[in-house]
């Protein structure tokens, strides 16, 4: 797999005559950085403040965004949506497909839900939140608006690191692509992530280079080899995440998850992601065909599931 991925590779670098060691500018490195976060919190505006710092960063983190209680309510909602989903077969939404694995009981698991606020209540009553709609305000000057019918949806990914697991991590990406696959102009978009676990920086979890949100479209689209490189970036940041934070960032950000160094329920990070998106309106239904680029995603992980852990 990882062989005919690079064959692929190599065919679009050579169509667009760019040189391979265009992908090898910075030397591989294991050292990254956590950043020291400022307090900021979400109301139902957003503070010149906050929207300068993320357009700087093209990342942003506020805490407490759910109390501890509130968190376990959306977790016991999303077990409800996995269990009803296994029982009735269910392994794709709106063309989606879901991702399974298996958990440290070897009990068939999803590791990515999509659309899940089609099956709760609870859920989608929590994208009408004021607090979620000030975040348009980042897209500027463009209109934003809450993707729950386009794009995946409100997506929930359970990370966890298994023997069987096939969701443990993700290799570099930006989120601007899927455009590209989808015949459009790649247009900007917000990744609202709620996070549903504690997860401090040394358990993995969010890995960003700052700033590349502003990058050209040369370094947006061969800046990296999408999904198959998962090697520490020296410029990458990271996070002490509690349950309950909100984070985001730019779809055209440099990001990846890092693999947990534990195994089992301590590795798990479960979060809930909610796009923020512009232009025409774009929703998906039970007649929507997968798209090219979740079958390709999906044999990334598959191959990355079978390779050695690092």
């Amino acid at each position: 797999m990882q062989h005919l991925l690079t064959k692929l590779l190599n065919k679009i670098v050579a169509l667009f005559g760019i040189s391979n060691n265009f992908f090898c500018r910075r030397q591989k490195s294991t050292s990254m950085s956590k950043i020291q976060l400022p307090d900021f919190k979400l109301g139902k505006e957003l503070t010149e403040e906050q929207k300068a710092y993320f357009d700087k960063h093209g990342v942003i983190v506020f805490k407490d965004f759910l109390s501890r209680d509130t968190v376990n309510l959306y977790l016991q909602e999303i077990q409800q949506v996995e269990n009803k989903l296994l029982t009735e077969q269910v392994d794709k939404i709106n063309g989606v497909p879901l991702k399974f694995g298996k958990d440290e009981n070897d009990k068939t698991i999803i590791q990515r839900f999509c659309f899940t606020t089609k099956f709760s209540e609870p859920l989608h009553l929590l994208l009408q939140d004021p607090r979620l709609s000030a975040l348009t305000d980042l897209l500027g000057p463009y209109e934003g608006r809450i993707g729950e019918y386009e794009k995946d949806g409100l997506v929930v990914n359970n990370y966890i690191r298994t023997p069987q697991s096939t969701f443990s991590q993700m290799g570099w990406h930006t989120d601007s692509p899927r455009d590209l696959f989808m015949g459009q102009k790649i247009m900007p978009m917000l990744n609202v992530g709620i996070h549903l676990d504690d997860c401090p920086f040394e358990n993995g979890g969010l890995r960003v280079i700052p700033g590349t949100h502003k990058q050209n479209m040369l370094k947006l689209l061969f800046g990296k080899k999408y999904f198959i490189d998962n090697d520490p970036d020296p410029k990458e940041i990271g996070f002490d995440i509690t349950a309950g934070t909100l984070s985001v960032h730019d779809g055209r950000l440099w990001h990846r998850v890092q693999q947990s160094p534990n195994y089992g329920k301590a590795s798990q990070r479960r979060v809930m992601y909610v796009p923020i998106v512009t232009g025409k309106y774009k929703p998906k239904s039970d007649t929507s065909k997968t798209p090219f680029y979740h079958r390709f995603s999906r044999k990334v992980h598959k191959w990355e599931s079978n390779s050695p852990a690092k």
